[in-house]
């Protein structure tokens, strides 16, 4: 798979992964729909790389947490390029709570974006991808998704229902020839980390984790998971029985 002449649907796209996606992108010959909720960061970063482009672009306001709004843009895309052909569903968001301000709404602002962001999308796309029995959706989750760590709760449960998620749709649509990958990044350097207050093993510039990314779509590979070290590290910790998990958890060693 190549991207020259595809329309790719990029979320989460002014900052981040997202943006240097989009970055990469623009060089590659393609449609790009640019969704964010900042408008004005998605407009400010298409003024800096489309003058060194052979893409068009299509910037849309859109907050993935809000069905109306996804559903619009879903409209305004087709409107303008008449199909979408890679969905990057990759809007994320992350946020550690204290058990002392525990807050159910965080958790629905996190499993509104994570989870829902791409039901949401999922539910505008498939329609036609199953009709053309030809598409691409690349989900963005993360190797949080294997356990529960401390202060990090409804992050890293929206991140496994996302796999889950990702799982089931790619046996279910494979009939469909529809492409289903899932992206299981360790710790990136973005203004979502930039927030966290503690050690980030192997973290990695934006840029890497998009060119690793952009490559693992190119392959069609079923899961893209980086860096080494920090996959291997939690799939060691996966397999560890519960209460051994939970007493280096307690110890803070995890």
């Amino acid at each position: 798979m190549n991207f020259q002449n595809k329309v790719v649907l990029i979320t989460g796209a002014s900052t981040g992964i997202g943006k240097e996606l989009s970055i990469i992108l623009s060089k590659r010959n393609c449609k790009l729909i640019l969704i964010a909720r900042r408008i004005e960061l998605l407009d400010g970063l298409v003024s800096k790389i489309s003058h060194n482009s052979n893409s068009e672009f299509l910037t849309l306001k859109c907050d993935v947490s809000k069905k109306e709004e996804v559903t619009e843009a879903y409209k305004k895309s087709i409107d303008k390029f008449g199909k979408i052909d890679i969905a990057i569903l990759n809007a994320g968001f992350a946020e550690n709570m204290k058990a002392e301000e525990y807050n159910s709404e965080l958790a629905e602002t996190t499993f509104g974006t994570n989870v829902f962001g791409m039901i949401y999308w999922v539910e505008q796309l498939l329609p036609e991808f199953i009709k053309r029995r030809n598409g691409f959706i690349v989900g963005i989750s993360s190797l949080a998704d294997n356990r529960g760590f401390s202060g990090s709760g409804f992050y890293c449960a929206s991140k496994a229902a996302a796999s889950v998620y990702l799982e089931g749709l790619r046996v279910e649509l494979a009939e469909f020839n529809i492409k289903i990958i899932t992206v299981k990044p360790g710790f990136v350097k973005t203004p979502m980390t930039d927030k966290n207050d503690f050690y980030m093993p192997f973290i990695m510039e934006a840029t890497k984790a998009a060119d690793i990314i952009i490559k693992g779509i190119e392959k069609e590979k079923r899961i893209i998971q980086f860096p080494f070290a920090v996959v291997f590290v939690t799939k060691l910790v996966g397999f560890l029985p519960g209460k051994i998990y939970e007493f280096f958890a307690k110890k803070k060693i995890l």
